[in-house]
């Protein structure tokens, strides 16, 4: 059976309850909320039965044992986090705008995720894994890079694989060496899933329909372009296919491409057909939006199989 492992950070969320433009008044809040989109992809994987691990650090705090209980709870090892006595655990505070984007404050670099570095205990459970998921919002500090670069070249070279979801937010994009680690994880990744422009960050192709055979030339054997409430499409060098998203009132976007991307790749190790594994990764991002918090959604495969069957009636 696979195991799959991801590497970087884990936070709270806490949210606004009224929309506006930022924070830079007083406003009601809830949460907190484990996050962290590295976590919520783990989490899901998780939840789907499948072997899971996630490297990361902690602070030794209600935010940090708030992560820690859901993980654990929902099937993930936990053994690669670390818990700083010293530390304070990541958190991003989150508001939605009237035009239905999100503000976001982050501690990520200066909190206890900051410092996540392989150790002898995190290498050999690396060592124990078969698949590497990268997620783009976790190349934000020199350490975190080298350790996720260096679990890369140990799962290829004991013949595993690698997805990468390049799940770019503004505030981090310009942090110092990211887009030298996007274009790294790039050339060793065998499953690409992008959203929207993410497509074309490093083709010199402008198009979907241009950027897609220049990728696959490069080595990557699969793409899943996420299309939100549209659905998502596949990619590799024989197949092309997609499938619509599922109609359901959207409460919290945030955690459904992680759910979706958690998903996709679950069935995909398991040798799922694409049309199976998009339509159950479709399903799991759809179900993710219907509830506040960006864990709160994740689903069991008993949990999707219901949504889907329900939608097929």
């Amino acid at each position: 059976m696979h195991k799959i492992l991801t590497i970087g950070e884990i936070l709270v969320e806490i949210i606004a309850t009224e929309k506006g433009d930022g924070f830079r008044q007083a406003t009601p809040l809830i949460g907190p909320y484990p996050s962290g989109a590295p976590a919520i992809f783990i989490d899901q994987v998780g939840k789907l039965g499948q072997a899971a691990a996630i490297i990361s650090r902690v602070g030794d705090d209600d935010f940090g044992h708030v992560n820690l209980d859901r993980l654990k709870a929902d099937g993930v090892d936990i053994s690669g986090i670390a818990v700083d006595p010293l530390g304070t655990t990541g958190s991003a505070f989150v508001r939605y705008r009237p035009d239905g984007s999100r503000a976001f404050v982050f501690n990520i670099r200066h909190s206890a995720c900051g410092a996540i570095r392989l150790d002898d205990a995190a290498r050999a459970l690396v060592r124990g894994c078969s698949h590497l998921h990268v997620m783009g919002s976790s190349l934000y500090a020199p350490s975190v890079v080298e350790s996720i670069i260096a679990a890369i070249e140990m799962i290829k070279a004991a013949g595993g694989t690698v997805s990468f979801d390049p799940n770019l937010r503004p505030e981090i994009l310009d942090s110092p060496g990211m887009r030298e680690a996007l274009r790294a994880v790039l050339a060793r990744t065998d499953v690409f899933l992008p959203s929207g422009q993410e497509l074309f960050l490093f083709t010199k192709a402008k198009t979907e329909a241009e950027a897609v055979p220049e990728l696959l030339a490069a080595g990557i054997k699969v793409i899943v372009v996420k299309r939100g409430a549209e659905g998502a499409s596949y990619f590799d060098r024989e197949i092309t296919l997609s499938h619509p998203g599922f109609a359901v009132e959207e409460v919290d976007p945030t955690g459904a491409g992680d759910c979706f991307g958690a998903t996709f790749v679950t069935f995909w190790l398991n040798g799922a057909e694409p049309a199976e594994a998009l339509e159950f990764a479709n399903a799991s991002g759809a179900r993710a939006v219907m509830i506040s918090g960006p864990m709160e959604g994740a689903s069991t495969r008993a949990d999707l199989e219901t949504f889907i069957n329900a939608r097929k009636a």
